[in-house]
């Protein structure tokens, strides 16, 4: 935790970066940090509000890392006045926190801890220093709180899959590995990069969601192997060629996936393609290396109390009797979805393009207090209190430096003096006054010119971040200035980041689609199933997204969750979720391609009745591993849904919503009968393709373990990954 950082949504070589570090260095107190309200009933100018003020103020000014205080009470009724709430009975104290994004979250805590908080006042510390400490403490409770209700469901599933104790075990086993093994991996990546606090979750929750799905693939081949009759030794050998084999292909989908985040310049998306990367891999080499040994350890034993034999006992229930796949539900699904593919892929995919409908709306900025709960943060009640009860938001003015800047006063003043007639302009504080609607009102701040130039502050209560706040911006920015200038404050950090991810994501989305379609070319020899898997994946990814922007920006079920709904999404997150989902949902391609193309191989592949019946027979054999993991994972993914801050949410809701999507609607019903309508024309790639794949394809070894008469039980997956 101490060495993972707050921030990093924007990229440092973006304007309001650059303008933010010249003022920081140069012009303390005119971008605060932290806002600390006093309240009294009895008003601001009272003798208690005020003796409270003071003694805050005076407490601060001992601190060798604050600089830059300024207060209604310090500035006078005048000159204060932005810093007066409208009904005159809260004032405010800014000032700047001078300290490194690592260190901006530990000097925020003690702040919030021992600020004074004098008898008959209501003293609350916020600001973006303590906002940044909040949501860090409430990070890492949410990550504790959403395992703790995560683990026991995901046991009762895996019971319920496996009915042994013993392998409904093992995949929380080696979840819990990869958890640990990743942390370890995560405090070396801060050693050589910036690593965002909230990659802590993505490694909790990603961790023991691949760990179990992965664990569910080889545990499950594996008690196949030794139904079909192998020993222990064998049988762990053929899961590992087997089913082993497509955990590292889907890990290697995954993980390249988020690679992709690699290309944005900001090290909020950085720190989750290291993070994400480090999870992906450990999850894999967990499977195919500790997995195994455990299960030559186990033997026989993998099946030992089975919950099953008791409960039949218990409800009088016949024993059950074996199920070939062409008799299984799974199989007559199919059969039911390609007699009826035309129908059924019109429908689905009209039903996935009306749900990502809202998507088309989508509106991505910068997060605010507004992303916690009111309840679990002092920062966020501060920012209701500017936002409802202050003519100017002190957390939202625009900040204008103009660097190196030599010229006279008069330009100068002429130039403040024009920034202040914009609509929605409270006020422009500069180095030769403060001016409103044309007019100064206030004297000259000479600390806000030096050697390095001049700055700016526009005081507004236009809300940064809605439309409003960016045609503000516009008009400032349309201003004619006597020199160069660069923009900072919320506004202007809110358009940065959106700019910040615009120009890389097409490049994103190119990489994952062609290592995606190289990848699945490389497995299926075919050039038609990666084209067919990249649409049905972007329509999956297009259904849960439109759900997301109906839930969290338009603010439907807020009150059910929890959250408060700002009118957009934070940026970062959907880039991530797209990068991820993208992995997740190849990873159940993945799946069931390989079973499917298996199926084709052993058939006499000439006619579109061996297509259908090879998937029909993959379907059957992978349908119930393929779903349990989409069950499994969406069960830890929405234990996120417990946090407390809102993109982090929208995040786990997300991906579960994606991951069920992609399990239930695509792969049941919209791939079979795709798959059913191309027909022959699934498995086509040129000549020249052919032998290039017979040579370097990624093929699992196909050699039938040896028959000995022994069936399996009722429900067992009998299929080979």
């Amino acid at each position: 935790m101490n060495h993972l950082k707050a921030g990093g949504y924007t990229s440092p070589d973006s304007e309001s970066a650059r303008a933010t570090t010249i003022v920081n260095e140069h012009f303390n107190g005119v971008q605060p940090n932290l806002i600390i309200a006093v309240t009294s009933g009895e008003g601001v100018d009272s003798t208690r509000a005020t003796d409270a003020a003071g003694a805050v103020a005076e407490w601060l000014g001992k601190r060798d890392d604050i600089d830059g205080i300024q207060s209604y009470w310090s500035l006078g009724e005048k000159a204060g006045a932005a810093l007066r709430s409208k009904d005159g009975d809260t004032g405010l104290i800014t000032a700047h926190i001078d300290a490194s994004e690592t260190e901006l979250p530990k000097v925020s805590d003690e702040l919030l801890a021992k600020a004074p908080r004098p008898d008959g006042v209501q003293v609350r510390v916020g600001g973006y220093g303590p906002l940044t400490a909040e949501m860090n403490s409430v990070v890492a409770k949410d990550a504790t709180i959403g395992e703790a209700v995560a683990f026991p469901i995901t046991l009762i599933v895996l019971m319920i899959v496996f009915g042994s104790l013993i392998a409904a075990g093992l995949p929380l086993l080696i979840g819990a590995i990869s958890i640990v093994t990743t942390l370890a991996v995560l405090r070396l990546v801060t050693m050589f990069a910036d690593v965002n606090i909230y990659a802590l979750n993505m490694t909790t929750v990603l961790g023991l969601a691949l760990g179990i799905d992965y664990s569910l693939l080889m545990v499950s081949r594996y008690r196949e192997e030794l139904r079909a009759g192998l020993d222990a030794r064998d049988a762990v050998l053929r899961t590992v060629q087997t089913a082993g084999r497509t955990v590292v292909f889907s890990g290697v989908t995954v993980a390249l996936a988020l690679a992709a985040l690699f290309v944005f310049p900001v090290f909020f998306l950085k720190s989750f393609a290291y993070v994400g990367v480090a999870v992906v891999l450990v999850g894999v080499l967990t499977a195919v290396l500790v997995l195994p040994a455990a299960l030559i350890l186990l033997g026989d034993r993998v099946d030992k109390y089975d919950i099953r034999v008791p409960l039949r006992r218990w409800f009088r229930l016949k024993p059950p009797r074996q199920i070939e796949p062409q008799d299984s539900r799974w199989y007559r699904m199919v059969v039911a979805v390609t007699r009826r593919a035309v129908p059924i892929a019109v429908l689905t995919t009209a039903v996935l393009l009306l749900l990502g409908a809202p998507f088309l709306n989508s509106k991505w900025g910068y997060p605010d207090d507004r992303v916690i709960t009111a309840s679990a943060s002092e920062s966020r009640q501060v920012g209701d209190l500017l936002r409802k009860d202050f003519a100017e938001d002190a957390a939202a003015s625009t900040t204008i430096v103009l660097p190196d800047y030599d010229g006279g006063d008069g330009e100068l003043t002429a130039y403040a003096t024009e920034l202040s007639r914009i609509d929605g302009v409270q006020e422009v504080a500069g180095g030769t006054g403060v001016f409103a609607d044309g007019t100064q009102v206030g004297p000259a701040n000479a600390g806000l010119t030096d050697k390095a130039g001049a700055v700016l502050s526009v005081g507004t209560g236009v809300d940064p971040y809605a439309e409003e706040g960016k045609q503000l911006l516009d008009r400032l920015r349309a201003v004619d200035a006597p020199g160069e200038t660069l923009f900072a404050g919320a506004a202007a950090e809110n358009q940065d980041v959106i700019d910040a991810l615009a120009e890389p994501l097409p490049y994103a989305a190119g990489l994952i689609a062609l290592t995606m379609f190289v990848l699945l070319f490389l497995f299926t020899g075919s050039l038609v199933l990666p084209v067919k898997a990249l649409v049905m994946n972007t329509l999956s990814l297009a259904a849960a997204f439109g759900a997301m922007v109906w839930v969290f920006q338009e603010g439907h079920l807020s009150g059910v969750l929890g959250f408060t709904a700002t009118g957009y999404l934070v940026a970062n997150v959907p880039v991530l979720m797209f990068c991820l989902a993208f992995g997740l949902s190849m990873d159940y391609e993945v799946f069931l391609l390989s079973r499917i193309r298996e199926e084709w191989l052993a058939s006499g592949r000439t006619t579109t009745e061996d297509n259908t019946h090879a998937v029909a027979m993959g379907v059957a054999r992978t349908g119930r591993v393929f779903t349990a993991a989409a069950v499994l994972m969406a069960i830890v993914l929405t234990g996120m849904g417990v946090s407390k801050v809102s993109f982090m949410q929208l995040f786990g809701l997300g991906l579960a919503l994606t991951v069920l999507v992609d399990a239930v609607i695509v792969r049941c019903l919209l791939a079979p009968a795709m798959m059913r309508l191309m027909g022959r024309f699934n498995w086509w790639a040129p000549a020249l393709l052919r032998r290039l794949h017979a040579r370097i394809g990624l093929t699992e070894d196909e050699a039938p373990p040896p028959a000995t008469g022994k069936t399996a039980e009722p429900g067992a997956v009998q299929a080979r990954p």
